[in-house]
């Protein structure tokens, strides 16, 4: 029989002990993985989540934006351009034009719907002055003159003093006239007398003057136009049909009171008893005053017509700037180098090529303006960002041409909008990095196509960071 120590007993159970601490330590052991497991699982979940769910990020400051509007500048200089081809294949217009240079422009887009031979260059004439009465308005706005003002008449300006053939409002020494009268003398009138006065008051000299009218041109990047004078007298001064249509866009979008004030008033009655010195005033009144109509004759003939300029030297032909508006869709057209020989047949030409042109504009094209720019955010991972904006990289407004079926105007209302846009972003980018675009279709047809891009810049972050962003982008990538 055998005997069993003490010891034997102890050594058991010291083995049974350290067996269930082992056991111990290893459930332990797998319930502190299984614990971090979950931690990682959840917190990784919870990024993904916040990555496919972001919020939106902080409002960019003035500065910020400034910066992104430059670097989009560079980065689509069209963006820049006043006038822009459609961006869609289009049929050419069948139209007859008896200009041989001639274009017609959406207002609200910009987007050019006929031209010929619009690059051509061709003295303006008296469509100069318009670039004349731009120069002003941006004084008057500048605070260094009013319209209000009494313009001194330097003889030089006397109508008496000016070649017979040069369009005149009858200025005359010891007048007292306004640069309100004036203006209107240029735009009814297309006055020569006028248009010197008003150079020599703003600038003291034509030639500062005309310095001042070609810096303001040069700004707007039309490299094709150029001035020696201000009234559009001289065959010197020079321009294109497609660049002055872009000049009358920005002339009429940054001072659209020229067109009720000035542009679309069809009399000019001058000089009346309030110019006059004062005994001719009190012995004459008001019979001195000479009528003058509108040298635009498609005001009060075609619907919606309040403007612009016309021009003729012998060298230009007949020119003419011409703006309509029906039910808030504005269009201009420039026609340049019409036939005629002598004012009634040079405006017979006139009003047949401009009327042409802005009926098939409003017959076959309205704009499309976005209700508001498309702004989506869109999460980041492994990047110092959170979130960022994705925002159209250029204007998403264009013209939208008839299809069969619905009218110009109710084409451009079913336009849909579709954007293409990722899950999420990873890593660094600069602004204005594109990651989308935009699509504008008509009937399942693509007209337009506009890259979204990102609105702020993304910096470089930790290893360890990247990593884990990079996890939560691969799986927020998945379908």
């Amino acid at each position: 029989m055998e005997t069993y120590t003490s010891d034997f007993f102890n050594n058991i159970d010291e083995n049974k002990n350290i067996n269930s601490n082992k056991k111990k330590k290893k459930r332990i052991i797998i319930f502190s993985v299984l614990s971090v497991v979950f931690i990682v699982v959840v917190v990784q979940a919870l990024s993904v989540y916040k990555l496919l769910n972001p919020k939106n990020p902080e409002p960019l400051s003035l500065e910020q934006q400034a910066f992104l509007e430059q670097s989009l500048d560079k980065k689509y200089p069209e963006r820049t351009d006043i006038v822009s081809e459609l961006p869609f294949q289009y049929v050419p217009a069948d139209l007859f034009v008896n200009a041989e240079s001639a274009i017609v422009v959406d207002f609200a887009t910009g987007n050019i719907l006929f031209e010929k031979n619009a690059d051509v260059q061709i003295p303006p004439a008296s469509m100069t002055k318009l670039v004349e009465m731009y120069v002003v308005f941006e004084a008057v706005e500048n605070g260094e003159i009013s319209l209000d003002d009494v313009v001194p008449l330097p003889p030089e300006s006397w109508a008496r003093n000016l070649p017979s053939d040069a369009s005149i409002m009858f200025l005359d020494e010891r007048q007292k006239v306004t640069l309100r009268e004036l203006l209107l003398g240029l735009a009814i009138a297309s006055g020569n007398d006028a248009s010197i006065a008003v150079a020599k008051y703003v600038c003291g000299n034509m030639d500062s003057f005309v310095e001042r009218m070609n810096q303001t041109v040069k700004k707007m990047g039309l490299v094709k136009t150029e001035f020696v004078e201000s009234s559009g007298y001289s065959e010197k001064n020079i321009t294109t049909a497609k660049e002055f249509a872009a000049f009358c866009r920005k002339y009429i979008e940054r001072f659209p009171f020229a067109i009720t004030e000035f542009h679309s008033q069809k009399v000019l009655r001058y000089p009346l008893a309030k110019n006059l010195p004062r005994e001719s005033a009190q012995k004459n009144g008001d019979s001195q005053a000479v009528i003058q109509y509108n040298t635009n004759k498609l005001l009060g003939s075609l619907d919606g017509c309040d403007g612009l300029k016309t021009g003729f030297i012998y060298e230009s032909g007949f020119n003419l700037a011409l703006t309509a508006e029906r039910n808030g869709v504005r269009y201009i057209s420039v026609t340049m180098k019409g036939p005629g020989i002598g004012s009634a047949q040079g405006n017979i030409y006139r009003v047949k090529d401009g009327t042409n042109l802005m009926e098939y504009a409003f017959s076959k094209f309205s704009p499309y303006i976005a209700k508001q720019p498309h702004n989506f955010s869109v999460g980041v991972a492994g990047s110092s960002l959170k979130s960022v904006c994705l925002v159209p990289a250029k204007s998403e407004n264009f013209s939208v041409p008839f299809i069969s079926g619905v009218s110009p105007k109710e084409a451009a209302q079913k336009i849909h909008v579709t954007a293409n846009i990722p899950k999420s972003i990873f890593g660094e980018f600069e602004e204005g990095t594109q990651f989308g675009t935009l699509s504008y279709s008509l009937d399942g047809r693509i007209l337009n196509t506009v890259p979204l891009v990102t609105d702020r810049k993304s910096e470089k972050v930790n290893f360890f960071a990247r990593i884990w962003g990079a996890i939560a982008y691969k799986i927020s990538s998945l379908k």
